[in-house]
């Protein structure tokens, strides 16, 4: 298995709970993070080592990243494992899938690449790198098999983990919080280059924000490889009275807010299903900027957004992404409870629809693999 970054580590997690549940004595070994290694995985590299985004951050680590891959790729046509399942960053898994799969090594791949958002071309990489691909979302497998691809909806496993209805007072009282002031999440991603781009423009915002609502507060979760970054840069910005830095913990700062300032990323589908309202921001080299902003196939970019098929939340990309125009956006959530409550409604129906027993659909399916082997 290989996951390359946080949230693949979450998904993959699940997964396994749903494989050990089916065999007992499964064994697994590739790339993760402390979910896939707290669940028995033999790490061989960790899934920091693959968090990397944008074309010009990727260049600046390819040839790390590519030696990985070819020692993991040889590592593993020695094992011969019975299944590789190479879980999200289809950059790197989808050209090691291909390579097993013609040496005659079972490939899944789980979750699908946004084909229907952005590099169309990526399907007949797909076709050809994986035996099956497991989907997040119910319109996707219609489409890979238009182009030839097995694939399965299984639902989004974060419908499964994240709860109905949060309990946003037990959220604040674990994280030491008042109950009668406004609290804003800052997601500023979980990698180190989306915190280069993007943690001193929310830093920015939130003082903007602070100075307007003095009894405003933060949290700030940041994965342990972040932590101390995250921790100097608010110092930094004299925000250390007022924004709390977590060490994870993402769920529940999410669970514990009014709203949302947070980069695009699943990080946005998990805000949309604790039905929290959202300002969706992001920045990045202005090089791979331009290359996505060519590819895209639609108008939105946040999860939330493109399940929705309008935009319910703001985004503000590139040169937008201002520390003033993201302070007026969570200000507008903060004075509009109207418009929070309908988008509660909007999401809750949204977590309905991607609610499934993902563990046992994509076990199943992995097994139909195995089986047709």
């Amino acid at each position: 298995m290989v996951a390359g970054e946080a949230s693949g580590d979450l998904l993959a997690g699940i997964l396994m709970q749903g494989l050990q549940a089916r065999w007992p004595t499964l064994k697994t070994c590739g790339i993760g993070g402390p979910s896939m290694v707290a669940r028995g995985l033999d790490a061989w590299w960790p899934a920091d080592a693959l968090a990397v985004r944008g074309y010009v951050e990727v260049l600046r680590h390819y040839r790390g990243i590519v030696a990985i891959r070819r020692q993991l790729k040889a590592r593993l046509l020695r094992l011969a494992p019975d299944v590789f399942v190479g879980v999200d960053a289809p950059d790197f898994n989808l050209d090691l899938e291909r390579d097993l799969k013609q040496a005659g090594i079972k490939t899944v791949h789980f979750v699908s690449p946004s084909v229907w958002a952005w590099r169309a071309e990526r399907l007949a990489h797909i076709r050809s790198s994986a035996d099956h691909v497991l989907c997040l979302f119910p319109f996707e497998p219609a489409l890979l098999q238009a182009h030839g691809v097995a694939a399965t909806y299984v639902g989004h496993p974060l419908a499964g983990v994240i709860p109905m209805h949060s309990d946003r007072q037990g959220a604040r009282r674990a994280l030491g919080l008042p109950q009668d002031v406004h609290v804003v999440a800052l997601l500023p991603g979980s990698r180190a280059s989306e915190i280069r781009y993007l943690a001193r423009r929310f830093l920015g915002a939130a003082a903007l924000l602070r100075r307007d609502r003095p009894t405003l507060r933060f949290v700030l979760p940041a994965v342990p490889a972040l932590l101390e970054t995250l921790t100097g840069m608010v110092q930094a910005a004299g925000l250390a009275g007022a924004v709390q830095v977590l060490a994870g913990q993402s769920h529940l700062a999410l669970a514990a807010c009014d709203v949302t300032l947070i980069a695009s990323g699943t990080a946005t589908l998990e805000a949309a299903l604790f039905k929290r309202p959202m300002v969706i921001a992001y920045n990045m080299h202005w090089l791979s900027w331009q290359i996505m902003r060519r590819q895209r196939l639609q108008p939105w970019v946040g999860l939330p957004n493109i399940l929705c098929r309008e935009f319910v939340v703001p985004e503000l990309l590139q040169d937008a992404a201002t520390p003033v125009a993201m302070a007026a956006g969570v200000g507008r959530w903060l004075d509009n409870p109207g418009s929070v409550d309908a988008l509660a409604h909007r999401f809750t129906r949204l977590h309905e629809e991607l609610s499934r027993d993902t563990a046992r659909l994509a076990t199943d399916a992995i097994a139909q693999v195995l089986h047709r082997a």
